[in-house]
Order: C-alpha cells, then sequence, then structure tokens
C-alpha cells in the first residue's frame, strides 16, 4: 500500500507544482486554459479517489494485487471516475479575471513581486485547486513516510495464526524495530533489534515469479504474518510435529494448536539425499513432491544465512516456510505489535 500511495503523491505532486508554474506565467488569464487545468486537477482527483476506494474494497474482499501496482479493474475504474470529474470540473468552473488580472495581461509582470500578486489574483478555482493539491500531497506524503518506515496497519487473511490471531483481527505492524529498508535496494540499516526465535514478522511472500503458484494459488507480492522458528544457520527438523533446532527438540510452544489428532507418516522424500533434499526446499519444489506430507515430519534443513524459517501457530493448517522455503531477511516488512480492532481483542500478540 505504501508503494501505491507513493506514486499517488507523486502524481498530485506534479500537478500542484505544474499549477505554480503555470500561475507565475500568468497561464490562469486565459478562461479556456483555467478550465481545462481545473477539469484535469478534478479528473485527477476522482481518479485517485476512486482508486483507493477500489483498493481498499478489493483488499476486504481478499482480491489482493500482487504482480503490479494496481489491477486493471482498479484503473479502469479509476480513468472512468476520472472521465466524468475531468467534465464536471470543465463545465462547472472558468476563468474570472480581475481587474488587475486584465491590466497585467496586458503588462506582463517582470519581477517575483508581481508575479505574486498576479498569482494571488487568480481565478478563485484554481487557488481552490492548489489549496487542496497541497493537502491532499502533505497528506500522501505523510502517510507514505509513516507506512513506509514506522507503522503499517494489517488485516489477519486467515488462520494459520490462530489462537494468536484470529481471522479479521486488525494489527499494527512495527516496520522500524528491525532497521529502514533503502527504497528498490534489498538493504536494511539501523537494525535496532535482531529478529528472535518467536517473534511474529510480517514479510513479503518469497516469490520472484508472478505465475508461480503456492498454497493454492499465485502469492507474488502478497504480504504473509508467521512466526520464526528457525534462525540463519540452524538445522531444523519436524518429527511427528515437533520441532527441533540443531538437533535439539524445543520445549512445549503454548502459543501452537493443532486441530487434526493424527500425524502424517514420515513421506519418503526423506530418502532423498539431504543435499538435493536441502535444495528441493530451497527452491519451493519439494512440498509439490510429497504435498501435505511435510506438514508433520519434514527435513532436516539448515536455514540459510540471511533467511529464517518461519511457521503459522496453526500448524495443522499453515502453509509456510515447511512448503515454499525459506524467508529473505530483507523481505521481512516489521514485527506484528498491536491489535486495534476488535476492542475485544485489543493488546500486544504473545
Amino acid at each position: 500500500m505504501e508503494e501505491k500511495l507513493f506514486w499517488i503523491g507523486i502524481l498530485v505532486g506534479i500537478h500542484l507544482f505544474l499549477t505554480h508554474h503555470f500561475s507565475e506565467k500568468g497561464k490562469f488569464r486565459s478562461e479556456k486554459f483555467t478550465r481545462v487545468w481545473h477539469a484535469a486537477f478534478m479528473a485527477i482527483v476522482a481518479f485517485v479517489g476512486m482508486l483507493l476506494l477500489m483498493v481498499s474494497l478489493d483488499n476486504r474482499k481478499g482480491e489482493v494485487v500482487t504482480a503490479v501496482l494496481f489491477s486493471q479493474k482498479q484503473v479502469l475504474t479509476g480513468l472512468v471516475a476520472g472521465l466524468f470529474g475531468g467534465l464536471w470540473g470543465y463545465s462547472r468552473f472558468g476563468a474570472k479575471k480581475t481587474a488587475a488580472g486584465a491590466h497585467a495581461e496586458k503588462h506582463p509582470p517582470k519581477d517575483g513581486k508581481a508575479a505574486n500578486k498576479i498569482l494571488a489574483e487568480q481565478p478563485a478555482a484554481i487557488q481552490e485547486d492548489m489549496e487542496w493539491s497541497e493537502t491532499i500531497f502533505s497528506a500522501v506524503v505523510l502517510a507514505s513516510v509513516v507506512m513506509y518506515l514506522f507503522i503499517q496497519a494489517f488485516k489477519i487473511p486467515s488462520g494459520s495464526m490462530r489462537n494468536t490471531f484470529l481471522e479479521g483481527d486488525h494489527l499494527f505492524v512495527n516496520k522500524f524495530v528491525y532497521g529502514f529498508k533503502i527504497p528498490y535496494t534489498n538493504r536494511k540499516v539501523l537494525n535496532f533489534k535482531k529478529i528472535n526465535r518467536g517473534d511474529i514478522v510480517v514479510f513479503q511472500f518469497p516469490s520472484f515469479d508472478p505465475a508461480e503458484e503456492q498454497c493454492g494459488g499465485r502469492q507474488y507480492g502478497k504480504d504473509f504474518i508467521k512466526r520464526v522458528i528457525g534462525l540463519p544457520g540452524e538445522t531444523v527438523e519436524l518429527k511427528d510435529g515437533k520441532v527441533s533446532i540443531n538437533g535439539v527438540q524445543l520445549p512445549d510452544e503454548p502459543y501452537t494448536q493443532y486441530l487434526d489428532p493424527g500425524r502424517y507418516p514420515r513421506p519418503h522424500a526423506s530418502r532423498v539425499p539431504p543435499r538435493e533434499y536441502q535444495a528441493f526446499w530451497e527452491n519451493r519444489t519439494l512440498a509439490k513432491m510429497v504435498s501435505e506430507l511435510v506438514r508433520d515430519n519434514f527435513g532436516p534443513v539448515r536455514v540459510p544465512e540471511g533467511h529464517y524459517l518461519v511457521m503459522g501457530d496453526n500448524r495443522d493448517r499453515s502453509c509456510d516456510s515447511r512448503y515454499w522455503g525459506p524467508v529473505p531477511a530483507y523481505l521481512i516488512k516489521g514485527r506484528a505489535w498491536f491489535i486495534y480492532w476488535p476492542p475485544s481483542r485489543m493488546g500486544a500478540p504473545e
């Protein structure tokens, strides 16, 4: 969502810059130019408003855009709204020349002070556009910075983390605790805290192919939430649902839930040589070979450096690292911080 807000902010910012530029040049003394420019502003407002509305509605229905910033349906709906907004803006507003504006039309300004005077005497519609552009631009930039660097809202989409989180829970994600990610790179700076076993993290699904299917569908670009189990360099193994790290079984995990009374037997994949087993797991092809049999008996695998093995607390109903491999550290966006909705479940997760 923060990337969507970023590009919307760029769009509004360009409009704001050009409006100031054209004002200083006295372009809005022309009624035709004023009508066209105001129509363009109303089209942008309608387009952006409809786009955000469609994104919000699609997210609530689970139709999350993955491979691109916006889906074709969202863009087309936004363009239709923008067209009607532009037509309304063109027919609704026009330029009203003031006496000073008419004088300035015959005698163009030669210095900044005179240009500022003309700017103050532009048609009311353009002044309102500029005020709204500044407000929208400031709000979008502030929201983008907050969402990218500090805190982001997240909605639990499934039951894979029961009973720590329930479907429909809304929570805040602390995005700065593991460091700030440099935009369009895989690097993070100012790491305040290391990722530890037991941390509940939100991350982008580790796939680089939009057509790849995992967990019953295409997950490219989607955000997942799981609990960290294996740290870089550790060897992880499951035996009848019990987790062992470097050959030592973990103590009881109070946050886990098992729904099925039985355990799947150890799959035939265990006969695969360890090196090949490791490669199949890292390439996200292991589960395709043995289906759900890796749920209860999995590994041993070594977590690569710079990666983490994650699982859902609802172990029998979670599609996690057992099926699609480790998560690179740079894809981890932050740590689950606080449930803010519904009020009955408000509080920090354990």
